[in-house]
């Protein structure tokens, strides 16, 4: 991969983007992990205002202190990013607490509410995009948004562009070394941050990026019988998890009124 020539043109895009929209820059959501890392130093190249925002909810002390650390070392070498830590366990406390219909241990209903903790994020990164005439930037990678539709509806899918989304995440991990993000993040396992117990992206889908990139790339041109052992399996979850995703991936449908019935 050209790594700078794609860091210039995704520098570039979201410039002109900004400029074209009429607004001041990008809000962006720091996770501690990598692609939130190389977004918001990509938005902090544009040389416009962005305001990274760390929300963390029940989170580990290690995610914390990544998020922390990159925002601080954001800060340093670029004039015109600002940070913010918004608190959100209160929220989803107090959320928790009005709903009663979930169950500990119940996988279903323990997703719901993981996927509210990305929920309040989106609507904190929108309530701080609106008063200060920024944009959300999303975070997700070709995996996550165009693979297996691994993020959140209406949460991190929540975005109102999306610079990264045609990189998979191993690129990605390129782009982070040549724009010298800091270490820790670089090391650190990926991981969506929306569970209490810690429970890694490869815990969850039951397979690593690379193995999902290599089905990904093939995906369409090949069948499950044409794999075997490993990518075999890797295949079927990529297939399982992206047939179930297809309501994240496709517009959402609209019920069409014959015109001769508005008659």
């Amino acid at each position: 991969m050209q790594t700078q020539k794609v860091i210039d043109h995704i520098v570039n895009w979201l410039k002109d983007y900004a400029v074209k929209a009429n607004v001041k820059g990008y809000v962006v959501g720091v996770s501690g992990g990598i692609d939130s890392a190389v977004v918001s130093t990509l938005c902090a190249m544009t040389g416009l205002e962005v305001l990274l925002l760390e929300m963390p909810i029940r989170q580990k002390e290690d995610q914390m202190n990544r998020a922390l650390d990159h925002i601080a070392d954001l800060k340093k070498k670029f004039p015109n990013v600002q940070g913010k830590t918004i608190n959100l366990t209160p929220v989803f406390e107090t959320f928790e607490g009005v709903v009663h219909d979930h169950v500990e241990g119940r996988w279903s209903n323990n997703l719901a509410l993981a996927n509210t903790r990305s929920r309040f994020r989106m609507l904190t990164l929108y309530y701080f995009g609106q008063l200060h005439g920024l944009l959300v930037c999303g975070t997700g990678n070709k995996v996550e948004d165009f693979g297996i539709g691994f993020y959140t509806k209406y949460g991190d899918g929540g975005v109102d562009v999306s610079p990264i989304a045609d990189l998979y995440k191993t690129e990605i991990y390129t782009l982070a070394k040549s724009l010298d993000i800091i270490e820790s993040i670089q090391k650190a396992i990926p991981t969506d941050g929306l569970w209490d117990a810690e429970r890694t992206d490869e815990d969850q889908i039951g397979a690593s990026y690379p193995e999902l990139e290599k089905i990904q790339k093939e995906y369409g041109t090949k069948t499950a019988d044409d794999y075997e052992g490993r990518d075999k399996e890797v295949f079927l979850i990529f297939e399982r998890m992206n047939k179930a995703a297809q309501h994240k991936m496709n517009p959402i449908p609209v019920c069409d009124i014959p015109e001769e019935w508005r008659e």
